[in-house]
């Protein structure tokens, strides 16, 4: 349990770590999901991937593309289908902001964590611009030298 701005504790379901790697965020917003039972079920048992998930604008609304949930073990003929398109729960301005960013700067919508905030699924969905791979080397070198630093001033 990590707690948030606001106090309360949030349950991580599933991290975007490839995100954090090869995109440079601007910008994050939290956002509610539509979601069906035995999806919300499933992520209770933390049946969720976010590796190749990303977000589009369509007609003023935000859908979530390549969501992986699993499917529910006791669904039966009522379960969901893995990566279907799901809505996002934002504010008007914030679609308009996010609107102006990806049309105009040819920027990226990409989840980066889902997780429950008083029962609640969450997605924190993130503006990026990719990385070059020059980039992507520095920042494992910074990361480097960042764990050698701490390693040397814990062994003192």
């Amino acid at each position: 349990m990590v707690k948030t701005e606001s106090d309360d504790p949030i349950e991580v379901i599933a991290r975007n770590k490839r995100a954090r790697h090869d995109y440079e965020i601007l910008d994050t917003w939290e956002t509610g999901i539509v979601l069906t039972g035995t999806e919300v079920k499933a992520l209770r048992e933390g049946r969720a991937n976010l590796t190749d998930a990303f977000g589009i604008l369509k007609d003023g609304e935000v859908f979530l593309l390549n969501l992986h949930i699993g499917s529910y073990g006791q669904g039966n003929v009522f379960n969901h289908e893995p990566t279907r398109t799901r809505k996002l729960l934002l504010h008007r301005r914030e679609i308009r902001r996010m609107i102006g960013a990806v049309e105009r700067q040819g920027l990226t919508l990409v989840p980066l964590d889902l997780y429950f905030v008083r029962g609640r699924v969450k997605a924190r969905l993130a503006l990026v611009r990719g990385k070059a791979q020059h980039d992507k080397r520095e920042d494992l070198k910074k990361k480097d030298a960042e764990r050698e630093i701490a390693r040397a001033l814990r062994s003192r």
